[in-house]
């Protein structure tokens, strides 16, 4: 949509005012920056025609001609894919949050990424680029934003893009950082566990090759969802600083230990200590890898290498689904 030109709704202000009272503008009601940050029914909000005709020719090289074709790929030399500054990215402190777009520019292509919906539900980023010439989506949990947590509409936001790359035959690339679902009475209210599934069913249903990387985070529920290996994904790597829990350190312990803690002469002392007892055991990837949940602990600079030999492998991926009409996707 078109900035300050374009509109939709289903009902225009006039009706608005005269049905609930609400005064109204058309910008507000259904223009492009209210449908690109607020309903998510616009993907881009554009300055002008040009801005707009722009972006329709940058989405289309990312694309095939139809949905038979495979995914588009360019020339590209393999070089030194070494990438020194992934090694520094992630904050000393779990609860810092850094920007993961940084972690995509140094995983993909040179000036390749293409985000998608990047005004509405920020905590998640999607987006299609190239790697080693080879167009494919990345759908990427953003620290940065609310910490990362997926709510509704980031896991419907998620959901349409891993939906839409299936349906072209583009490869998934998943990047992870989860705390996990947004807790509170307005996102169950409003359905999470539905709208949530929506996310789950999309990557369990893909058939195309899916790869995760987990960089820290990887938390309940959430870790699941997230393209993980219970739900079908093909390679699953994770840094050293991945966490892959049932949920964090601190929550945990209380729980887990919650005899222990109330009976203690100091239950504050206790429960930090069965905190670190807690993150010591479980904070890193290694008891998943032992279980074969993530099959390589990698160095974040060797990511980039590790992802292109990856798609590699998988590029005559082929997946027999049972015969049937459609699923029943959660609606």
């Amino acid at each position: 949509m078109v900035k300050n030109t374009s509109y939709m709704f289903v009902t225009g202000p006039n009706v608005v005012k005269t049905v609930t009272h609400e005064a109204v503008t058309a910008e507000q009601l259904g223009g492009a920056e209210t449908h690109a940050s607020k309903s998510g029914v616009s993907h881009f909000a554009c300055e002008n025609e040009i801005d707009a005709i722009n972006k329709i020719k940058d989405l289309l090289n990312y694309m095939p001609q139809n949905c038979e074709d495979e995914a588009p790929r360019n020339e590209y030399q393999l070089k030194n894919e070494y990438r020194e500054r992934l090694n520094s990215i992630i904050p000393q402190t779990a609860s810092m949050p850094y920007d993961i777009r940084e972690v995509v520019e140094e995983v993909a292509d040179e000036a390749s990424f293409f985000e998608v919906h990047k005004g509405y539900a920020e905590n998640i980023v999607v987006g299609f680029a190239r790697l080693a010439g080879r167009s494919i989506g990345i759908v990427a949990n953003q620290p940065a934003f609310m910490a990362g947590v997926l709510d509704i509409k980031a896991s419907i936001k998620g959901a349409r893009f891993v939906r839409f790359c299936d349906c072209f035959n583009i490869p998934l690339l998943v990047l992870e950082d989860v705390p996990g679902f947004l807790p509170g009475t307005d996102q169950e209210w409003n359905g999470i566990i539905s709208h949530g599934a929506k996310l789950l069913f999309a990557f369990s249903e893909a058939t195309v090759p899916r790869v995760t990387v987990i960089t820290r985070k990887a938390y309940g529920g959430a870790y699941c969802v997230m393209n993980s290996k219970h739900i079908g994904a093909d390679m699953n790597y994770a840094w050293p600083s991945a966490e892959i829990a049932v949920m964090g350190a601190k929550g945990a312990a209380e729980i887990i230990f919650k005899r222990e803690i109330s009976t203690a002469e100091d239950p504050e002392t206790k429960w930090l200590e069965k905190e670190k007892q807690y993150s010591d055991k479980f904070a890193n990837p290694y008891r998943a890898a032992e279980r074969g949940f993530v099959d390589e602990v990698i160095e974040p600079a060797e990511t980039r290498q590790k992802l292109i030999h990856a798609f590699k492998m998988l590029e005559n991926k082929v997946v027999n689904l049972p015969r049937k009409k459609h699923g029943n996707i959660p609606l």
